[in-house]
């Protein structure tokens, strides 16, 4: 794990939702997680990554073309983002492997720079394959993040209710006591 704490509002997420939360709002000013190689290094042990793939130039390149990949699918639409997600998707594969717990499945990369968006694209698959109702964006209009909405009845609105669902309510009982 990185010595550098990740500083991002909303970590945890399924991967692709995750790529697409390193870019935040932070009192009023836009930040992005994936500036730097710095920030690759923090993104890649957030999420378990940093064993297996580099936190260099060529990695931090082709994550952001799979970032900007699913944000056409997640904020656009599927039919213009999905041959860009294909063009990500197009750098690996899985193979069928037989282990000793059984069968199973691993990711084949052409260039393991490719590895960390390829797996972020796949997850994107996974969770369109799953519940493609319940990829959300936070509703708050001054939030960008993205969340997989777990919560029993599937109505989560907010990325956080301790930040932007706070702020939602706060806002809402200003403007109910400004009109007493």
């Amino acid at each position: 794990m990185s010595a550098v704490r990740d500083p991002r509002p909303l970590t945890g997420e399924p991967l692709s939702l995750d790529l697409l939360n390193t870019r935040w709002i932070a009192d009023g000013t836009a930040r992005d997680l994936l500036a730097d190689t710095d920030g690759l290094a923090v993104w890649l042990a957030t999420n378990g990554l940093d064993d297996r793939f580099a936190a260099d130039a060529a990695t931090l390149r082709h994550l952001l073309q799979g970032r900007d990949a699913l944000t056409a699918a997640v904020d656009g639409s599927l039919e213009k983002g999905a041959d860009l997600v294909d063009a990500v998707l197009s750098h690996g594969r899985i193979r069928a492997v037989l282990t000793a717990e059984g069968p199973g499945e691993r990711a084949e990369f052409r260039d393991a720079a490719w590895g960390p968006a390829w797996l972020a694209a796949r997850d994107y698959l996974e969770l369109l394959t799953t519940a493609p109702d319940r990829i959300r964006h936070c509703a708050h209009e001054a939030c960008v993040l993205h969340f997989f909405d777990t919560s029993r009845n599937g109505t989560r609105r907010w990325c956080s209710m301790a930040a932007c669902g706070n702020r939602a309510k706060a806002s809402r009982h200003y403007a109910r006591s400004r009109e007493a």
